[in-house]
């Protein structure tokens, strides 16, 4: 288990090095235009899409970069393994799809499914896995003459569309209790004033690595339960206090301990590792900064996954400590 956790760690480093420029774009995007959000200058716009075109794909990339870190030769056939086995359970649970199963209207399928877009990392990660063990598996199959085209690499992603139609089939049912679980849960703890706010950062940085805790945002950042944290500070509405709770203690988090937590990995790290991880660890730190400048929250996928892989306990420990900063 540890030596299968630890090639995961290393496979999941090649996605989460492509966040940082994603990160920069949308920074200097957000800075060049920091009311309009690309509305008011074109340069602005363009560097706000590109950065998005990698944001809101995350889904898809720790799908092939798992897939292929994880296959036990690092052929291509094994990303596009992983790319069909993410394709499947996005078709199969997108809104459109389910409202046409359920034979019900668009508007009353289950909000959890509203998540099942590009940037869903958790089934990402579970399409990446599953990608890598099915090309593990039947990689060398060989089949009979008259099928003898579809052997070896070429049968995976055959194998693998089926395997996912099976989990779509499962997650249908599972996925929507998860995330009403998350959701219900937010609303609780939404309840509990400023300890809420406390339980609230903690979980928060818990469900990160995974991508889940868009379900727990969605309470207390938009109008699912009424706070609408963002939409009424950005109105200029709400109450003294308590608008903007959710919010502001994550900025010296962010902006000070992620970096730091950086910095103490680079100097921790191997003399023969240690140019690599200055580098990685650099870009990451300094994405804390250009979008907070702003009062637009930074981008920290990249470098709270790259700690959580360097040092796996790292995360539970910011998760003790964040809700003293809320």
């Amino acid at each position: 288990m540890k030596a299968y956790m630890q090639r995961m760690g290393r496979s999941l480093m090649l996605p989460v090095a492509t966040l940082p420029v994603a990160a920069l774009f949308s920074g200097i995007g957000y800075w060049i235009d920091p009311t309009g959000w690309g509305a008011n200058n074109i340069v602005a716009a363009f560097l706000l899409k590109a950065g998005d075109s990698i944001l809101a794909n995350l889904g898809v990339l720790f799908a092939v970069g798992l897939a292929l870190g994880m296959s036990k030769d690092k052929d291509g056939a094994s990303a596009l393994t992983g790319l069909v086995a993410f394709l499947v359970p996005m078709q199969l649970l997108n809104p459109a799809a389910i409202a046409a199963f359920q034979h019900i209207d668009l508007d009353k399928v289950n909000a959890a499914f509203t998540k099942m877009n590009n940037g869903n990392v958790f089934v990402g990660i579970l399409a990446g896995l599953l990608a890598a063990a099915m090309y593990n598996r039947f990689s060398n199959v060989k089949l009979p003459m008259a099928l003898s085209f579809f052997s070896g690499k070429r049968c995976v992603p055959i194998v693998t569309a089926a395997l996912m139609l099976v989990v779509s089939a499962a997650l249908m049912f599972i996925w929507p209790p998860i995330f009403g679980a998350l959701v219900a849960f937010g609303e609780t703890i939404a309840k509990m004033g400023a300890v809420g706010a406390g339980l609230y950062g903690f979980f928060n940085r818990l469900l990160i690595p995974t991508g889940l805790h868009h379900a727990l945002n969605n309470v207390f950042w938009f109008n699912t339960a009424g706070i609408d944290d963002i939409g009424k500070f950005w109105a200029n509405e709400g109450t003294k206090g308590i608008t903007g709770m959710y919010q502001a203690g994550f900025f010296p988090v962010m902006m000070f301990g992620l970096p730091a937590g950086a910095y103490a990995i680079y100097r921790q790290s191997r003399p023969e590792k240690r140019k690599a991880t200055a580098s990685l660890m650099l870009a990451a730190a300094l994405d804390m900064f250009p979008s907070t400048s702003v009062d637009i929250f930074p981008i920290t996928t990249g470098i709270e996954t790259a700690v959580l892989i360097a040092i796996p306990s790292s995360q539970s420990r910011l998760g003790m400590f964040f809700p003293t900063s809320l």
